[in-house]
């Protein structure tokens, strides 16, 4: 699975010649362990991707009965209201979330240290648990910013759209363009970009 990019949707690779032309992208469950012990904090993300480009998506939280919907050059929804992201320009003012990935205890000092760095700016940090819910808030204003590492496709296919279309800024850690394959994945209001990359980086 993966997502397109180019001029249609900064940050998301070029179609391989081996891609199909047209691919569904989902997550029936995204926050499994959420969901599995009975935190109110899972959703089902779907994203259609046509010649390498994600072209829509939705995110859908069911316990909220909240539709995040994303179209490219369209715009983004929250039930079918427009939505954009936050105008908060200082981290020291910001609101960010992040999530820990599945093989943390691998890389703790690293991931631990980029989290401290953050926390010893930002005015609060959060952490859900669903990598798809995070970036549809970010896209909403309801947080300013994301990171987090080792994420697939499905995790976020559909939320990076959101957030594009949102007037939101998507890269690596290190600055580069966000691929839906890349390794980590740092999301803000644009706004606050460059101050997440500097903590981030160390």
């Amino acid at each position: 699975m993966g997502g397109g990019q180019g001029a249609a949707l900064p940050g998301l690779p070029p179609k391989s010649p081996l891609s199909p032309p047209y691919r569904w992208i989902i997550d029936p469950l995204d926050g499994t362990v959420n969901f599995a012990h009975g935190f109110p904090m899972f959703c089902v993300s779907i994203a259609f991707e046509a010649g390498g480009v994600v072209e829509y998506g939705v995110v859908y939280d069911p316990l909220r009965e909240e539709l995040f919907e994303g179209r490219r050059g369209g715009g983004a929804f929250l039930n079918g209201e427009p939505i954009k992201v936050s105008a908060v320009e200082r981290l020291d003012e910001a609101l960010l979330a992040t999530g820990f990935p599945y093989d943390i205890r691998e890389r703790l000092p690293e991931t631990l240290g980029r989290l401290g760095r953050v926390m010893a700016v930002a005015q609060g940090v959060r952490r859900g648990g669903s990598a798809a819910l995070d970036l549809c808030y970010v896209a909403a204003g309801r947080l300013d910013g994301f990171w987090e590492e080792n994420l697939k496709p499905w995790d976020t296919a559909a939320g990076v759209l959101m957030v594009s279309e949102a007037g939101g800024r998507i890269s690596t850690f290190s600055g580069g363009a966000y691929e839906l394959t890349s390794p980590n994945i740092a999301v803000s209001n644009g706004a606050l970009h460059q101050s997440l990359l500097d903590c981030l980086s160390g």
